[in-house]
């Protein structure tokens, strides 16, 4: 029903913990795959997909352009791309199939973003107060994950590999009136 698809950039400990979250989402059977993509050219992200049981794969390029290799490497209907350390709350699973369902059941395309949490371990700095400003007049930034049906990802032409901030670009080309801000946090570390 659902690829995730996770650029790593080599880092394992923000993988792990992404791939914590989502272990209740694969025994509930929502999770078809999880694709992890490395740039960095090492074997550790490798390492954590095969004892993961993830699908890996090794890009050299832009990091819009591995979004982009994972998309069209993902095998199921619906896509849902995570940075690498995002880890999601605990609701997510219900929200994301009751959405998934919803959308499907509608003529209108639509794609849904997580609600932004700070880690509550991370220290507040005058620069989280500039980015919740930001977040509050520009709109959802693409470290909150993005949950999207495949062909609605390809009529908009998907993650430009060659383009700067493509994933900015695909969500305002997403518009507010195509994207739903779910309920179920996403704690960006």
């Amino acid at each position: 029903m659902l690829s995730v698809i996770i650029p790593t950039e080599g880092a394992e400990q923000p993988t792990v913990a992404t791939l914590a979250a989502l272990v209740p989402g694969a025994a509930a059977g929502l999770i078809r795959e999880v694709l992890l993509i490395d740039r960095a050219g090492t074997d550790v992200i490798e390492r954590v997909a095969d004892v993961a049981g993830c699908r890996f794969l090794a890009f050299e390029g832009s990091h819009a352009a591995a979004l982009a290799a994972g998309a069209r490497q993902a095998r199921s209907p619906w896509l849902m791309f995570l940075h690498a350390g995002a880890v999601l709350d605990s609701g997510w699973i219900d929200e994301t199939a009751q959405f998934i369902q919803r959308v499907s059941d509608s003529d209108r395309p639509r794609a849904g973003i997580f609600r932004y949490a700070r880690s509550p371990y991370s220290e507040t700095r005058l620069r989280d107060g500039f980015k919740f400003v930001a977040r509050m007049i520009a709109g959802p930034s693409a470290d909150q994950g993005l949950l999207i049906a495949r062909d609605h990802y390809d009529r908009l032409g998907g993650y430009l590999p060659d383009a700067r901030r493509s994933e900015a670009k695909l969500l305002r080309q997403l518009g507010r009136s195509s994207r739903t801000l779910l309920r179920s946090r996403i704690i960006v570390a």
